[in-house]
C-alpha cells in the first residue's frame, strides 16, 4: 500500500503570502505559489518520570568538579563521541538543593539537548533549599562549582519539561492536556528564548511545567501549532528547532 508523506499545497495560484507589500506577513515565512502545507499541529506526547533530588549528583561538598552518578529515572551512559554522560528520561531543566551556604556559588551544567547539540546553564546556588534551571537538558556530563559548596548538596530533575520543537508564542498552543482530563490543565509555559543562547539565556524551545507533579504515570498531551518556518518550502533549522544552544 503505498504511503504519502510530502505536504498538499492548494493549487498553483499566486498567493503572494509573505512577499506583498501590502501584506507582509513575514512569519509564516514568504511563500509565492499555494498557501501550504496545511493543517500542521506536532503532539508532544510524553510520560515523565516523577522527580528525584540526587539522580544526577549524589550528596557530598563539591570541590571543584561534581562526581555525576545516575539514579532512580536517570542512566549512565557513552554517547557515541565517547563522552560519558548521565541521560534523563525526558529534556527537563536541573535542580540544585542545599542550603543558604551555597547561594553564592554559581554551578555550571554542561550537556546536550534532545538532539544533541551541546549546550551550558550557570544556576546560582539556592537561597532556602532548592535552585531551579530554565534549560532543558537530556544528558549531562559535567558540573562544575565557581566555589566550594562548604555543604553537601544534591543535583537532580525538575518538572519543568522541554518542548521537543519550538513554540514560538503562547498563542500557538492549542491545548495541555494532562492525567487523563479532557479540559486544559493550569500549566506554566514558556515560549522559546529567541536571543543568542549563552549560559543565562531560557530554553531554545520553551518549556511546560504541568500543574501537578509528574509521577511516571501522569500522560501529558500539548498540542503545538507549526507555522510555516516550521514546516513547508521555507522551513528553517531555527523556525523548527529554535536558536542554536551556546556551545559548539
Amino acid at each position: 500500500m503505498p504511503a504519502f508523506a510530502d505536504d498538499l499545497f492548494l493549487g498553483t495560484a499566486q498567493t503572494y503570502m509573505g512577499i506583498n507589500t501590502n501584506s507582509n506577513l513575514g512569519d509564516p515565512s514568504p511563500m509565492d505559489v499555494g498557501v501550504g502545507p496545511l493543517g500542521r499541529i506536532y503532539v508532544w506526547d510524553t510520560v515523565p518520570a516523577a522527580i528525584v533530588a540526587n539522580n544526577i549528583v549524589k550528596s557530598a561538598i563539591i570541590t571543584s568538579s561534581a562526581t555525576l552518578a545516575a539514579g532512580t529515572s536517570s542512566t549512565a551512559v557513552i554517547r557515541a563521541d565517547g563522552v560519558s554522560v548521565i541521560q534523563l528520561d525526558v529534556p527537563r531543566a536541573v535542580t540544585i538543593t542545599g542550603g543558604a551556604s551555597v547561594t553564592s556559588v554559581t554551578f555550571t551544567v554542561t550537556g546536550y539537548d534532545y538532539y544533541g547539540q551541546k549546550m551550558s546553564e550557570a544556576i546560582t546556588g539556592p537561597t532556602t533549599s532548592t535552585a531551579t534551571g530554565k534549560k532543558a537538558f537530556f544528558q549531562i556530563s559535567s558540573i562544575t562549582v565557581s566555589a566550594t559548596t562548604t555543604a553537601a548538596v544534591t543535583v537532580g530533575t525538575s518538572d519543568v519539561l522541554g518542548a521537543p520543537v519550538k513554540i514560538p508564542d503562547l498563542a500557538y498552543i492549542t491545548h495541555v492536556g494532562y492525567n487523563n482530563t479532557l479540559t486544559d490543565n493550569a500549566a506554566t509555559c514558556l515560549k522559546a528564548d529567541v536571543t543568542t543562547a549563552t549560559t543565562t539565556t531560557g530554553d531554545v524551545r520553551g518549556t511546560v511545567i504541568p500543574s501537578s507533579a509528574t509521577d511516571g504515570a501522569k500522560r501529558m498531551v500539548v498540542g503545538i501549532l507549526l507555522p510555516a518556518l516550521a514546516v513547508g518550502p521555507n522551513a528553517t533549522r531555527a523556525g523548527a528547532l529554535g536558536v542554536n544552544q551556546n556551545l559548539a
